[in-house]
């Protein structure tokens, strides 16, 4: 069943995406349960930093299970029932008072990679794979994530990512600024925890203080048109493409898109 595992090991808190036999790909509930877990580990004054990551081996999250939207694509109010779980899931980290680090092994694509992205600092093995494939399943992508992603990566790396859903290795993730640390797959474990102390013996309310300014520093000042953004999104959703994207993705084939 998939879950969203919490554990507590001293000053460190760590959420586990687990969903194995689908590469922890995250479900609707996962994405629900984010909000609360975080506000839990926010709570807990045992914890100094939080860890996210995947469970076993080969991921740290592929993505959203579609799955469960096979024939309900179109359906706009199961959409927004979603996007409003992910959208909180996204903003969770961020909100989070306390440090967050994404600590990625095996595969970080789609819903895993954007997760990763609005955590605070990312950690990965040298053999993890990347990809944000929206575009070869017809999905919308809203102002906040591409946002998220200009801030983390810059425009040009942004662009790249998106219109090719190409598939890239640890090198250029941290090449492009994705990352910031790049280790081995048998030194993962002990460098993020080596790395989590390190933040958590020093002054929390000094951290605290410096992520709030941080985060309100990213604050953009000028209103974009959000109806228009929506409008787009929503196309994308209730088209025959984005069926086509995700029919071929369960196929495991090419999809065939029409522009429509």
């Amino acid at each position: 069943m998939p879950e969203l595992i919490v554990r507590k090991e001293g000053p460190i808190g760590r959420l586990i995406f687990s969903n194995p036999p689908k590469f922890n790909a995250i479900s609707t509930e996962m994405w629900q349960d984010l909000p609360r877990r975080f506000a839990e580990m926010e709570a807990d004054p045992a914890i100094r930093v939080v860890v996210l990551e995947g469970e076993g081996e080969k991921a740290f999250a592929a993505g959203a299970d579609i799955s469960k939207f096979e024939g309900r694509q179109g359906d706009r109010d199961v959409q927004k029932m979603h996007e409003a779980a992910v959208e909180q899931g996204y903003l969770s980290p961020l909100m989070c008072k306390k440090p967050v680090i994404a600590k990625i092994r095996g595969v970080c694509m789609g819903g895993g990679l954007g997760m990763a992205a609005a955590c605070d600092i990312r950690i990965c093995s040298d053999d993890a794979r990347f990809r944000m494939p929206a575009a070869r399943l017809g999905l919308g992508y809203n102002l906040t994530g591409i946002r998220r992603f200009i801030q983390t990566i810059g425009l040009q790396n942004t662009y790249d990512i998106f219109y090719t859903a190409r598939i890239f290795n640890a090198a250029d993730a941290v090449k492009m600024g994705l990352v910031l640390h790049c280790v081995p797959p048998s030194e993962l474990d002990a460098f993020a925890d080596d790395y989590a102390r390190k933040i958590a013996i020093n002054a929390p309310l000094t951290i605290r203080a410096m992520k709030l300014a941080s985060v309100e520093s990213l604050k953009q000042a000028q209103s974009p048109d959000m109806e228009a953004i929506a409008q787009a999104i929503a196309a994308c959703a209730a088209s025959a493409d984005h069926l086509e994207g995700a029919r071929a993705f369960m196929e495991k084939r090419d999809p065939n898109f029409q522009g429509r």
